[in-house]
Formats: structure tokens, sequence, C-alpha cells
């Protein structure tokens, strides 16, 4: 068993360590439940010499991990530029965690949404050609304000949605940090949980 920088108390189960995982090919977010990352590939680098670069980065930083979320898939994006090699590089990760043993979950974009803000589209209000990107910064600004984890700089939507899915998956196995409304814990129902990691953990 792993444990974060978090203390665990005293007669009470070690913290797992839980990793969150946004893939992108130019910033995949990467983040515990008390820390985030951007892994941004150099300019240039492009097809498999950018998802090697991928995969070596995601290997060594998710090797001590008990429990990985990855965002799934967005199937309404699957006509633009970069799908077809974004896809090859979610089954080159979830491979790796599956050949070492890491127990990982998928999630839904929507319910890591849901598990930030409630609601699943919380830009309803706003034009339609925004709410994408104002819904990315309502999800940063719940990560700043329920958790106290700022994500600044290059990257820092990448970082909010990786630190969502690893609260996630904290909440899931019994030890949320913070205590989380319902209207946002029904979003953990929507996520393909690894039978196994409850029984381990």
């Amino acid at each position: 068993m792993n444990c974060t920088t978090e203390q665990a108390q005293p007669g009470r189960r070690p913290i797992p360590l839980v990793i969150g995982l946004d893939l992108s090919l130019v910033s995949t977010g990467i983040a515990g439940t008390d820390w985030a990352d951007a892994l941004r590939p150099k300019a240039g680098l492009r097809g498999h010499a950018r998802l090697d670069w991928h995969l070596r980065e995601i290997t060594e930083r998710t090797r001590a991990a008990d429990l990985v979320l990855v965002e799934g898939a967005s199937y309404g994006h699957g006509a633009q530029a970069g799908h077809h090699e974004l896809a090859g590089l979610w089954w080159h990760v979830t491979q790796m965690l599956w050949r070492r043993g890491i127990p990982y979950a998928q999630v839904p974009p929507v319910q890591r949404i849901i598990y930030a803000c409630g609601v699943a589209n919380p830009a309803k209000d706003h034009p339609k050609n925004v709410r994408a990107r104002v819904t990315k910064g309502m999800v940063r600004d719940a990560v700043a304000q329920r958790y106290g984890l700022e994500c600044e700089g290059a990257g820092r939507y990448d970082k909010a949605d990786a630190a969502v899915l690893a609260l996630m998956g904290r909440d899931w196995l019994g030890m949320p940090v913070v205590d989380v409304p319902e209207t946002h814990r029904r979003a953990l129902a929507g996520v393909a949980w690894p039978a196994e990691a409850q029984m381990t953990l």
C-alpha cells in the first residue's frame, strides 16, 4: 500500500495513492488529491515519438499508484483532428496499467463535470459557442474553492480535470478528502470502476 503526502491517522488504514489522468496529445493532466501537473511534450513532437514520450512520463509517475482514474473518450469529438492518435494513447496507457496490475477506472467526461459542479452542463446559461470553455473554468474554480488546490499556468484546465478524477477515486474508496454533496457524488455511479480495487485497498 502506498501513501500520499497526506498523513494517515493512527489506527486507520493507510491513505491510498490515487492518480487522475486527463489524457491529451499536447497537455496531459496528471494529479493526485493534493497536487496537479501538466505533461506537455516539446513542440514539433508528433506521431509515435509523441506517444512514446507520454507513455514514458505517465509510466514513471504512476509507478506507485494504487488506483488510477482515466478520463474516457468524448464520442462527440470523434471527428476532430488527432482523435485517432489520442485513442491510441488511451489504449497504450491503460494497457500499461493493466500489465503492471494497477487497477484503473474509466470516467466519462460528463461524470467528471458533475462531480466538480453538481450538474452536467453548468454553463447552460452562456452562449452555446463558449459553454465548453466556460465549463473548464468552472471546474477549475470548483477544485480551488472546495479542495484548496490552485491549478495555474500552462495546462491549468487539464490539471484541474485530472485533480477531479483523483478526488473521485478517493471518494469511491471511502476516503474522501472533503465532504461532497450528493448532487455531486451521484457522478460516481456513472464510472466504470475496477472490481479488484476495493478488494485490495
